[in-house]
């Protein structure tokens, strides 16, 4: 359990599955950011941690917990699941073969994006495991996704069907503009530029301070927020510092109010190294803002360059820099931009239609069953 990407789908189609009627449980290895009984609250279905592991304990005293948890897991698959849909390959390489085990019919595992700093033991394990009589089907996010698990992992594409990501209504608030900037210290007037993901090297937020360096000194009352947490905090605001960009960049942390943050800004950035098909993207093309993001994963997929978006390659901290001039520099630029991939996101990447294609994959897999 953390705020990150995977798992706001996962609860979202969790959502979507209840409100047609079926019964659904969600079920977590671990809660890492604390946050079992908000989410419990806020969801009308079961969701559970297996108490799997604990942070910052060595892996030895990891072991029976884990062992637990999939004992637990078992338990629960064994009463009358029809489908199991694991999300991470991490989670699936625990998962499904649980539930191979428990006699869960249909064994869905997905496939997010590929992991920086994978082994190839890893990648093995998990193309044998899709390959196997364990996983019914592996869904990539995006095309490049199972690309990916086909020619790196070896996986059958007979077994590799492509759903992309989509995302529920985004709520905007009135007044909320007005006040999130308030709150932040940025003018009405000025541009606020976000980005949205777990601070971690795969999240590119290194190469964007180095682009945010480049053009402060042109934009001075910009202003550029960070929202997510991880590892490299501390050395992101190191660098900040050091490059003497800090008192216009702002480290929000973990947020529970996304939405209105997108709402309140001018412009969104997604750096990424990598990626499947992020959702904070899609967010932020509904939420009608001009994007610059960098060309991985599903984002090709999603939009056009030039038409819908700005995209630059990924790690090119110069070619970021000027397509952030360019934007900021033109603002009809930046209207036209945000009318054309609001109007692509909305058409093609609601939680509608993400979610009929997971159902007519399941029933699918039942009927075969």
């Amino acid at each position: 359990m953390e705020v990150a990407g995977a798992q706001r789908v996962l609860l979202a189609q969790a959502r979507w599955f209840y409100k047609q009627g079926y019964p659904v449980q969600v079920v977590f290895f671990y809660d890492k950011q604390g946050l079992e009984s908000s989410w419990q609250a806020a969801n009308p279905f079961p969701v559970l941690s297996l108490v799997g592991w604990k942070e910052n304990t060595p892996v030895l005293f990891n072991i029976p917990k884990l062992a637990g948890a999939l004992f637990t897991l078992f338990k629960l698959l064994r009463k009358d699941i029809k489908v199991i849909l694991s999300f991470t390959p991490h989670s699936n390489l625990l998962g499904l073969p649980i539930a191979w085990l428990a006699r869960v019919p249909a064994r869905v595992g997905t496939h997010h994006g590929y992991i920086l700093g994978a082994s190839r033991l890893f990648s093995w394990l998990h193309g044998w495991l899709t390959n196997s009589r364990i996983c019914s089907m592996l869904v990539a996010v995006s095309a490049p996704v199972g690309e990916h698990a086909i020619k790196m992992e070896k996986a059958k594409s007979s077994k590799v069907i492509v759903i992309q990501n989509g995302i529920e209504p985004l709520e905007q608030k009135p007044g909320d503009r007005e006040l999130v900037r308030k709150q932040l210290g940025v003018r009405l007037d000025g541009l606020l530029l976000i980005t949205v993901g777990r601070l971690t090297t795969q999240k590119g937020q290194d190469v964007l301070i180095e682009a945010i360096s480049q053009i402060s000194s042109l934009f001075p009352q910009a202003r550029f927020a960070f929202v997510g947490d991880g590892p490299r905090r501390s050395a992101l605001e190191e660098k900040a510092k050091r490059l003497g960009i800090d008192g216009q960049v702002l480290f929000l942390g973990v947020r529970d109010d996304v939405s209105s943050l997108l709402y309140a800004s001018d412009i969104f950035i997604q750096p990424s190294l990598s990626e499947g098909l992020s959702l904070a993207f899609l967010e932020a093309l509904f939420a009608g803002l001009p994007v610059v993001v960098t060309r991985v994963g599903g984002v090709a997929d999603v939009v056009e360059h030039g038409q819908s978006a700005l995209l630059v390659p990924a790690g090119d901290a110069e070619e970021l820099a000027a397509a952030l001039v360019r934007l900021l520099g033109d603002a009809a630029l930046r209207q036209r931009l945000a009318r054309a991939g609001q109007e692509r996101a909305v058409a093609n990447h609601g939680i509608e239609k993400m979610c009929r294609a997971y159902e007519t994959l399941m029933q699918g897999l039942l009927n075969a069953s």
